[in-house]
């Protein structure tokens, strides 16, 4: 049987990312995102005063418009925010700016409210990041993996496989009755 997976076809690959860059610039704001938040650019007449705005920004919702009008963004977030960590701003009188600060920052979201059309998550390309700049769990997460990798590359135990190695050599020290000759360790 063939392997179902298949490349994607560069023209057919070329006509989505066309087709979403279009509806992202039809979209009535401009966002983008880092794996832990999202900044959106709402432009408003200028002049905009924030008396004259209506922001919202809940756990998963927001709404951004101009007092009496419809409001240009006004839906359901696809995923959870930190609101007390979130902000928002009026920029020169033309534009306001919003802070998103994401609950998981560990994924991508594909839009900024569940109504708008979806980019390919998939295709994204984060920035390089400094081990400084991550959690103290996930960085030592990372640093035993980054170790492990290296034990393997120049074919020594990695750091579980030493922890295993220790706790028989002491069990062995604990047992020297026990005959461990025929002792396989995987």
């Amino acid at each position: 049987m063939a392997d179902s997976f298949q490349e994607p076809d560069p023209a057919a690959e070329k006509a989505l990312r066309e087709k979403e860059a279009a509806e992202q610039a039809a979209l009535p704001y401009k966002w983008r995102q880092t794996i832990g938040d999202v900044d959106i650019s709402v432009p408003v007449p200028k002049g905009t005063r924030a008396k004259d705005l209506v922001v919202e920004i809940k756990k998963l919702k927001l709404k951004v418009g101009l007092k009496g009008q419809e409001p240009i963004i006004d839906g359901e977030l696809p995923k959870a925010i930190q609101p007390d960590e979130s902000t928002w701003t009026l920029e020169d009188l033309s534009s306001v700016e919003i802070h998103l600060e994401k609950v998981n920052k560990m994924e991508w979201w594909a839009h900024v409210v569940t109504s708008a059309p979806k980019i390919d998550v998939t295709k994204i390309q984060p920035e390089n990041s400094k081990l400084s700049d991550l959690d103290g769990e996930t960085r030592g997460m990372v640093e035993k993996m980054m170790y492990d990798q290296r034990q393997k590359e120049m074919g020594l135990p990695t750091s579980d496989e030493q922890k295993k190695l220790e706790a028989f050599e002491k069990f062995k020290k604990m047992h020297p009755e026990m005959d461990f000759s025929n002792v396989k360790m995987s």
